[in-house]
């Protein structure tokens, strides 16, 4: 029988890769909204991080950019990007900006994944979200589709379209599971918004239970998130919480009804481990500025116990950084603090546990073109250094000959993983 591991398939941050201050309540995406993005810059640095996981004995996947500039979502619109063609006298730059977005790099919106040992037939359930509350982000599914079809084509897998709107889904960024170990049967745990004062909530309560109907979820929990930690800036709940196996890492601040949330789990999943950052320590503004919960909570098989791979902006931020250390040194489940830098997507608003989609399954399931190993990495990075470009200022993003250099850098990592398919 195939064993099922974990695997994380992180998105390549695209040539694209823009601040177009795009996403209301992201409050990094908006502070840096207008700055000069440095493309080649991020997707190394994803990349790195990569690598850094497969030497800690994780099994690394991969996801690849999208075409942009969308032209058939302009068109949609009645737009082609023929600067030459009537444009009805209307500014069009904001449009062309939407299409221009590279957020389809933060692969944990792309789909929400229930692992076989969760599901009524025992295979593995992936239901692409529709992404439909920002504009920037509602074309991006079927892109997506494509890939997920592909990579999952083994009948081990089940795929599914998107909920249809306006149940807004946002995929795997508000689900977690909490399990004894990764192929045993979990609890998955979905996570929605209703109120968030200034800013929306993204996850429709209903989206996270057609999703759970439709992957046959045996034991499934749905939670609010509270409006406090969104109207803060947690558009995500993987901004204030994340999950692995037996342990829930968590911002106190997180959960609308939080003690019935806790008493639920354990009742279903005695073995549970909470870990619960107090607001006196930690508040949500810098829970959130930090990106602490943002974080990727693994199991290390060459060490055993768990690590948390966290943006160098957690270790820079001296209140959280102090409450971290307290932790490891109290001998809890998280034993080491692995800070990586994926500054160019922090500045974007996403942080490791955005750049990635959890799938436990058998790797031998997996098309092995998304699979890495260091070989493929150092193929990337030559790529990336040598078509993405340097960088993107904004008054560039209407820019002809900058269309053409995406859409040639995007290619030339497709023909070396032999995936033209998705060209």
């Amino acid at each position: 029988m195939a064993i099922c591991t974990e695997i994380n398939f992180d998105g390549l941050i695209g040539p694209s890769h823009n601040y177009g201050g795009l996403s209301l309540g992201n409050l990094a995406s908006a502070r840096n909204a207008g700055g000069v993005s440095h493309p080649r810059a991020a997707a190394l640095q994803g990349l790195e991080k990569m690598r850094a996981n497969l030497r800690l004995g994780l099994v690394q996947g991969l996801l690849l950019p999208h075409d942009r500039p969308d032209e058939r979502w302009l068109g949609e619109l009645g737009l082609t990007l023929d600067p030459s063609l009537p444009r009805g006298g209307h500014d069009v730059s904001a449009l062309i900006a939407n299409a221009l977005s590279a957020s389809a790099m933060w692969a944990a919106n792309a789909a929400t994944v229930s692992p076989a040992p969760d599901t009524a037939d025992g295979r593995c359930h992936l239901s692409v979200a529709n992404l439909v509350t920002m504009p920037h982000r509602s074309h991006e599914w079927p892109g997506t589709l494509a890939q997920v079809r592909l990579a999952f084509a083994h009948d081990a897998f089940r795929i599914h379209g998107p909920v249809p709107p306006p149940f807004g889904d946002e995929g795997a960024a508000n689900h977690m599971r909490l399990c004894a170990r990764h192929d045993t049967p979990g609890v998955e745990v979905f996570v929605y918004g209703v109120a968030g004062g200034p800013f929306p909530a993204r996850q429709h309560s209903e989206a996270s239970r057609a999703v759970a109907r439709r992957h046959g979820v045996a034991d499934a929990l749905f939670v609010r998130q509270s409006d406090e930690a969104i109207a803060a800036g947690a558009f995500h709940n993987d901004v204030v919480a994340v999950a692995n196996e037996r342990v829930l890492f968590a911002h106190e601040q997180a959960f609308a009804e939080k003690d019935q949330f806790y008493a639920d789990l354990r009742a279903r999943l005695p073995e549970v481990e909470i870990v619960e950052v107090p607001a006196s320590a930690v508040s949500l503004a810098d829970a959130i500025q930090s990106y602490l919960f943002n974080a990727q909570l693994v199991t290390l098989p060459n060490e055993g116990g768990m690590a948390l791979i966290l943006p160098t902006e957690a270790r820079d931020n001296e209140r959280v950084w102090r409450w971290l250390e307290a932790m490891v040194a109290g001998n809890g489940p998280i034993r080491r603090l692995i800070p990586v830098d994926v500054r160019q997507s922090m500045a974007n608003g996403g942080g490791p546990a955005c750049l990635r989609l959890r799938v436990v399954c058998a790797p031998e399931t997996v098309d092995p073109r998304f699979l890495l190993d260091e070989a493929k990495i150092d193929c990337l990075s030559e790529i990336v250094t040598r078509h993405w470009p340097e960088t993107i200022a904004p008054d560039a993003l209407s820019s002809p000959a900058l269309w053409a250099d995406i859409r040639n850098a995007r290619a030339a990592a497709l023909e070396a993983l032999d995936l033209m398919a998705l060209a």
